[in-house]
């Protein structure tokens, strides 16, 4: 059962009890990413992040470190485009100090200068390491072609310029306006013991803060295309659609639509591309679901000069869909997959952890298995069809890496 309170700041903690297990996995929430950053402040959300784990006014970086370490306990965070979050997993008997510790952190968090300075060093290189894997820098890519100047689109690690530029008033006045209660969820999943929530509410309830309206712009998927100029092995390729907002009540649909196209190894794209043709080791597809909007995206990795076979085989792949539909048995599966998926999730703690935080920061609202099972059973052909139709007939966007920077006839623009 899951239990939803909110203090009157407007934190709000959201716990689920498991009392066959011996652990708890508890994370704090926080509705800001890059999209509510800037071209001059890009990457700030992401140096926040790592900021929290380098000194509270009572514990050094490593003391903080040890400080898990010693309970057996693990402690981790992450930045995306709309959520940063700081999340532990520890033995139930080790509830009361992680929430400490972890609450030390996110309070009392110092942002020494020489810190900060050490810490650019760190991202650089992370954002280095990122420039040297074109199977993930693309995605980024992608996103830039796909949403043109806006927010939604920035690389979560910034730039290096903008990065070096950072100092502490900027990120401390970043902090102060977005790291607010009302855009604070606790989340909980595990052994929970009967205080929980009186323990939360005495490191919570003094959290102070307003958060400014929003002014910015909605997103719009705007096709166009991004191409990168690098000395790799392979091209690497993505193809982007207009997909689906996180609250849009057909996400279940596009879901099992991507589990048809290339959401697995017997899914068309996988079959066709890898498995008949051999152009590619790795291709698949995915959709990144956002609060305002989505993009469905197709990546694919080949061999220099296949990548006009691969663009067209994706585009006869999609139009088959688009025109003919997918089978009853196509669908049959994808639902069996996508049940099977969301049940396996439920056994562990970290991703029942990590539903109820997301599902509160961008949908508002908790369903149960039960529910969302049934309404993936209710589900028709018609309903994919539909949709895929609606799809597949939008202009794509195009992100690509290769030496030769060279377009797909398919995606020049004359």
């Amino acid at each position: 059962m899951i239990v939803k309170h909110t203090l009157p700041n407007g934190v709000r903690i959201v716990a689920e009890k498991i009392p066959h297990v011996r652990s708890i996995a508890f994370g704090i929430w926080v509705g800001t990413g890059s999209e509510r950053e800037t071209p001059q402040n890009n990457g700030i959300s992401h140096f926040i992040e790592h900021m929290l784990f380098k000194g509270t006014k009572k514990r050094s970086a490593r003391q903080l470190a040890e400080a898990f370490d010693e309970i057996g306990g693990q402690v981790n965070a992450f930045t995306s485009k709309e959520i940063t979050c700081y999340y532990a997993k520890v033995l139930d008997q080790h509830f009361p100090t992680a929430l400490d510790v972890l609450a030390d952190m996110f309070f009392e968090s110092v942002f020494a200068d020489e810190e900060i300075e050490k810490e650019k060093k760190v991202i650089i290189e992370e954002i280095r390491m990122v420039e040297d894997t074109p199977d993930d820098l693309v995605h980024d890519l992608l996103s830039e072609a796909s949403l043109g100047h806006h927010a939604l689109g920035y690389p979560v690690l910034g730039s290096v310029e903008t990065v070096e530029s950072f100092t502490r008033q900027d990120l401390v006045r970043y902090r102060e306006q977005y790291y607010t209660p009302q855009q604070v969820v606790v989340a909980l999943a595990g052994n929970l013991p009967d205080d929980y929530l009186e323990q939360l509410e005495e490191v919570f309830s003094g959290y102070q803060g307003q958060t400014l309206a929003r002014t910015d712009h909605l997103p719009v998927f705007t096709p166009g295309t991004k191409v990168k100029e690098k000395p790799t092995e392979q091209t690497h390729l993505c193809i982007g659609l207009p997909g689906l907002a996180v609250k849009d009540s057909r996400i279940y649909t596009l879901v099992l639509l991507n589990n048809v196209l290339g959401g697995n190894m017997s899914s068309r794209l996988f079959q066709e591309i890898r498995e008949e043709r051999g152009l590619a080791y790795s291709v698949y597809s995915y959709h990144s679901a956002h609060r305002d909007m989505g993009i469905f995206a197709i990546y694919a990795g080949t061999k220099h000069g296949q990548e006009e076979e691969v663009v067209d085989c994706v585009q006869h792949i999609l139009m088959q869909v688009k025109d003919k539909g997918i089978s009853h048995a196509e669908l049959v599966k994808a639902k069996e997959q996508l049940k099977s998926n969301l049940m396996l999730g439920l056994e562990s703690t970290n991703n029942r952890m990590s539903r109820l935080g997301r599902n509160e920061l961008l949908l508002g609202r908790h369903l149960s298995l039960d529910e969302i099972v049934e309404s993936v059973e209710n589900i028709t052909l018609d309903d994919v069809n539909d949709l895929a139709r609606e799809m597949i007939a939008s202009p794509m966007s195009l992100a690509l890496i290769s030496p030769d920077a060279k377009v797909p006839a398919a995606f020049r623009r004359n």
